[in-house]
């Protein structure tokens, strides 16, 4: 019952569509522009940095809310699977993200709200995601990359962590569960992403840039 509450808690700070949000208070629906994701990355390339940051900062700060909230509602009573209560709210909180269904289950990828899943799950979890991902963010200015790759990063550091007894006091069916939850959620990144990852095995992918100098410098290094 407490997964389920768990998952349920996740949902509803899920719905908080912050891309969606933002781009009403700017006149524009955002899932009718660019890549027509209601996520940071299209709302960089269509309203600008400052407005990708804050939908980021939202994104991962509702799913960092729904872990917080199940760690004080379950925290004491249910000590011993806490950590896998916070995957649940995490994994609510994503799905909600993605599929809102007050928006005909049309929002985002999930990758700020997973961000934030990283940022208050366990503190070993945040250098392997902030390395992963703006190691190769920086390097190649492919966000869908980064994403990717940080969920393969985050599977193999639940399963590492897990077996190592980071989680005490879980039994092993239980860190199972933790382990098949993980693994769906990178399905569904990679579900998500499925036209991205067609784009960068043709080449095509489009690049993100923080900066319109950074911008700027990179299509003249492509005509020079």
């Amino acid at each position: 019952m407490e997964r389920v509450i768990c998952l349920i808690i996740g949902y509803v700070f899920g719905l908080f569509q912050t891309a969606y949000f933002y781009g009403k208070m700017h006149g524009i629906d955002i899932r009718q522009h660019g890549s027509g994701n209601a996520g940071t990355t299209n709302t960089l390339r269509v309203l600008g940095t400052k407005a990708g940051l804050i939908v980021l900062a939202g994104d991962c700060l509702k799913c960092m809310a729904a872990i917080w909230v199940v760690k004080l509602l379950f925290g004491a009573s249910h000590p011993e699977i806490v950590y896998l209560l916070k995957l649940y709210a995490a994994a609510g909180a994503i799905l909600g993200h993605n599929y809102p269904f007050y928006l005909g289950f049309k929002g985002g990828k999930g990758i700020a709200a997973t961000a934030g899943l990283i940022l208050a799950f366990h503190p070993y979890f945040i250098v392997m995601g902030v390395a992963v991902f703006f190691g190769i963010f920086f390097t190649t200015h492919y966000v869908s990359l980064g994403s990717l790759l940080v969920y393969v990063g985050l599977m193999i550091e639940m399963v590492v962590c897990g077996q190592m007894g980071l989680f005490a006091g879980m039994s092993r069916i239980q860190l199972y569960e933790m382990y098949g939850i993980t693994a769906f959620l990178a399905i569904m990144a990679y579900w998500k992403h499925r036209e991205n990852i067609v784009r960068l095995l043709h080449g095509n992918e489009r690049k993100t840039y923080l900066t319109k100098k950074n911008k700027v410098n990179a299509e003249e290094e492509t005509k020079s």
